[in-house]
């Protein structure tokens, strides 16, 4: 500690309390001197504190940012070095420098630099800084698509999406950075779109629960549409009972849909074919009144009855017990029959077979 060369300052120094610093606790400090190699700290002890060697390599991205005379925290490492001196510590304060600098690129949406390690299942271990990070599978664009093995040791582009130091927790996105203009109008279509609205779109899934459809949605007066993914339902692809999407539609068909529900949470739409038309049981009974003389097809046939197919949608059931055992019908047969009753509600539609040999007035 340097000598005090005023008798004021002797005086000060004698009602000083000089304290006895404890290893591993943390005190408050002044820097004093600073090298290349070395920073000099008074923590009220007998002697200056000094971070030297890996102590200083550690933080010396930090320590750049010091000045002589600057208040700092530090972490007593070891009271009785070598030659008596009390060592110290900066990692902690250097690496809350490195997590503020993830909470700010995150609070500015920077762009930064990171350096991929390792892949797993999940995604690719980054480091930027000392600092290890992770990019999910789901945060990189299509150019990267099956692609991650290649990153390891290659430097990319990402934003920080989220920040948890006392978790440890750091997650980068890199699409945000490569489909930024995209995202911004899936954004934009997410805030546009609106249930009962109808969109065009190419069909992107085919699942047997269903089709994926990216609707296209526009965000401004320039044309410029945003792309936002939806499931049309099985059940909401006809009025008819569709047993496999596939039947109605391929990957890559150009369809219309209307948005039935958003959910902006997910940034997902639930989508619907057969609500572009009416419900045919709607009017169901101003088609065919009560006793009405239809043809049909046989669409399905059980051990109760036999269905009939008069319209896309619409099916009606010749029971088993207005049947001749001694006339067999299948699955695709022509056949004439007679509007017996009609539930709209239930959307139930009973019918009589009409023989053949009979004259038959169709509709």
């Amino acid at each position: 500690m340097a000598q005090a060369k005023t008798m004021a300052e002797l005086l000060a120094n004698k009602q000083k309390k000089i304290i006895s610093p404890k290893k591993d606790s943390q005190v408050s400090g002044v820097i004093v001197a600073k090298t290349d190699k070395s920073l000099m700290v008074d923590i009220g002890a007998k002697t200056e504190g000094l971070i030297v060697g890996k102590e200083y390599d550690v933080a010396k991205d930090y320590i750049k940012s010091l000045e002589v005379g600057q208040k700092i925290d530090v972490v007593v490492t070891s009271v009785e070095a070598n030659k008596g001196q009390i060592l110290l510590s900066l990692r902690q304060a250097a690496n809350k420098q490195k997590w503020d600098f993830f909470y700010d690129a995150l609070k500015e949406n920077k762009i930064i630099e990171v350096k991929g390690v390792e892949t797993n299942k999940g995604g690719l271990i980054v480091v930027v800084n000392g600092i290890r990070g992770f990019v999910p599978s789901s945060q990189f664009g299509k150019d990267y698509l099956g692609q991650l093995n290649k990153l390891r040791g290659e430097t990319i582009k990402v934003k920080t999406i989220e920040v948890d130091h006392e978790k440890n927790r750091l997650i980068f996105s890199e699409k945000y950075v490569s489909e930024e203009k995209e995202l911004a109008q899936k954004n934009a279509a997410m805030k546009a779109v609106q249930p009962g609205a109808i969109y065009e779109g190419v069909v992107s899934g085919l699942m047997p629960f269903g089709l994926f459809v990216t609707a296209e949605v526009p965000v401004n007066d320039k044309g410029e549409v945003g792309l936002v993914e939806g499931l049309v339902h099985i059940s909401e692809i006809s009025w008819e009972k569709v047993t496999h999407p596939g039947n109605y539609h391929k990957l890559g068909d150009r369809i219309k849909v209307k948005v039935l529900e958003v959910d902006p949470a997910n940034e997902k739409l639930n989508l619907s074919i057969k609500q572009l038309s009416d419900d045919p049981w709607l009017t169901i009974d101003q088609r065919y009144p009560i006793g009405s003389v239809v043809s049909g097809t046989v669409s399905r046939v059980e051990q109760f009855g036999v269905f009939v197919n008069v319209e896309t949608g619409v099916d009606g059931l010749i029971h088993s017990s207005k049947l001749d055992g001694e006339q067999k019908l299948a699955k695709g047969d022509k056949v004439s029959v007679n509007v017996e009753s009609i539930d709209k509600e239930n959307k139930r539609m009973s019918l009589t077979l009409i023989s053949n040999e009979l004259p038959i007035d169709y509709k």
